[in-house]
């Protein structure tokens, strides 16, 4: 257990968590959930800290008893030159980590903006039906629900536009239908069960889609699917042209507050 006030027990204390951090870095080879990343960023942020710290009050008891400084032939003034030294380089030690921990820190950060999904399976693959597309006053009443509880109480409030089997049916109808999720450049997406969020708050839309596991191949037999699958592309390519086009969003002559569940 740390004292916080005998330097030397606890600098035995931080030897043992140097195999601690050896341990961490055998670890760390292999993350079988990418989101895990963050919280051990958070930990090792916070080592840092501490660490910068330490090198700086290292630095400081050196430079303050140089005059108790000798070296081994009894030398006071070699002993002094010796500790202004190590109070130098332990001072750019301190300042290099400075970098480190912007760095990291800066790291951190963007780690937080990322929605991790789960690893593709050898199955076959899911495709995704729209639930349901917000835009204008709609959208800000739940984009506001992401501002202030998050992304996933979002998802839990849109999921009472889901209707289970009526509202697949009606989005292959109707070609509300993806193989892959219908983002642009400036969208954001947040993923919690089998429901994906995709909201932008600088256009003003949101939109919920669910997983669809039913295989392509069988989808494909009928026509409407094939009309489906078409229109979808046909979608997509408009989506790379025009950035800001949602690729199910209602016509732009209809209200821009007008939500639409499938």
């Amino acid at each position: 257990m740390p004292t916080f006030q005998n330097p030397t027990a606890d600098a035995a204390e931080a030897s043992e968590a140097s195999e601690a951090l050896r341990g961490l870095a055998h670890a760390t080879r292999v993350f079988e959930d990418p989101a895990d990343t963050y919280e051990v960023l958070g930990d090792l942020l916070a080592g840092v800290r501490s660490l910068r710290q330490v090198f700086d009050q290292l630095a400081t008891a050196h430079a303050r008893n140089q005059v108790r400084a000798y070296d081994d032939a009894g030398n006071q003034g070699a002993g002094a030159s010796h500790a202004l030294t190590a109070a130098a380089n332990l001072r750019q030690a301190a300042a290099l980590l400075d970098g480190v921990h912007e760095q990291v820190d800066a790291a951190m950060s963007a780690s937080g903006r990322i929605a991790w999904r789960p690893a593709p399976s050898d199955s076959a693959p899911a495709r995704w039906v729209g639930i349901v597309f917000l835009q204008g006053q709609d959208a800000d009443e739940v984009l506001a629900i992401i501002d202030r509880d998050g992304a996933e109480a979002a998802i839990e409030h849109l999921t009472g536009f889901d209707m289970g089997d009526e509202t697949t049916q009606a989005a292959l109808v109707n070609g509300y239908v993806y193989d892959t999720i219908p983002t642009g450049p400036l969208d954001r997406t947040a993923t919690h069960g089998e429901y994906t969020l995709t909201f932008n708050h600088d256009h003003g839309h949101i939109s919920l889609l669910r997983t669809h596991s039913e295989p392509r191949e069988g989808a494909a037999e009928t026509p409407a699917t094939k009309r489906t699958l078409a229109r979808n592309e046909a979608r997509r390519h408009s989506r790379m042209i025009e950035d800001d086009d949602d690729p199910f969003a209602p016509s732009r002559s209809s209200s821009a507050s007008r939500g639409r569940a499938l």
